[in-house]
């Protein structure tokens, strides 16, 4: 991609209990590794992965909630700018189930409301299960939220957790702003420049320094 092109960059965070798996499955998804020891991150993880929706190349961008979920100490940082939203917890702990819908809420204060899913994670130790498939089908209605039941380790719907956010904010940014290409920009999610004319945005390229420093700058973390 050129250096005067805009992008299309979607920020999704990752919240749920500690030791759900979120780290692990940013990793899975961004680098197609698999850590078997569990280590609490310290500070931001943040990690990005180029993917094609609808012939339109788009970054997305994942945030780990870094270890403070179990401070409830998250900054307005962290959420700032997010566009979608994975709700995660394990099959094999069933206070991570119960905190699923307080997470929702947390997002909802600081987000709005923006596309969310439901994780359900280590599926690939159902004989350990401590919550029924019933119970989990049934909180996904009451929130309103796609169900996607994944294992990080065995990489089964990893991949497909991020693909339908991706697609669901593309679908969502081309109905709201009914964007007129000039040349080939892509639309920035954290501050794309634009001018209307006549009720259309119209995208112009803009600089970018180091696209980590200044995304994680623009949200207060450096």
């Amino acid at each position: 991609m050129r250096e005067e092109e805009l992008e299309i960059a979607i920020k999704v965070v990752i919240v749920g209990n500690g030791g759900v798996g979120k780290s692990s499955m940013i990793q899975r998804y961004c680098k197609g590794i698999y850590t078997k020891d569990y280590k609490k991150t310290i500070g931001v993880d943040f990690l990005e992965r180029q993917i094609e929706i609808d012939g339109e190349d788009i970054r997305v961008m994942l945030w780990d909630t870094a270890g403070q979920e179990e401070f409830d100490a998250i900054t307005k940082a962290y959420y700032r700018g997010a566009q979608a939203c994975v709700l995660a917890f394990s099959t094999t702990d069933r206070m991570s189930f119960e905190a699923v819908k307080e997470w929702k809420m947390k997002v909802e204060n600081e987000c709005s409301e923006i596309p969310t899913v439901i994780v359900q994670n280590k599926i690939d130790l159902m004989d350990q299960a401590v919550v029924s498939p019933e119970e989990v089908d049934q909180l996904a209605r009451n929130l309103g939220c796609r169900l996607i039941r994944t294992s990080v380790k065995e990489d089964v719907n990893v991949s497909s957790v991020f693909r339908y956010l991706a697609t669901k904010c593309h679908q969502i940014m081309m109905q709201q702003y009914n964007v007129v290409p000039v040349g080939q920009p892509q639309i920035s999610a954290f501050s794309p420049t634009f001018t209307k004319s006549k009720g259309t945005i119209i995208l112009r390229p803009s600089k970018k320094a180091s696209r980590r420093k200044a995304v994680l700058k623009k949200c207060r973390i450096l």
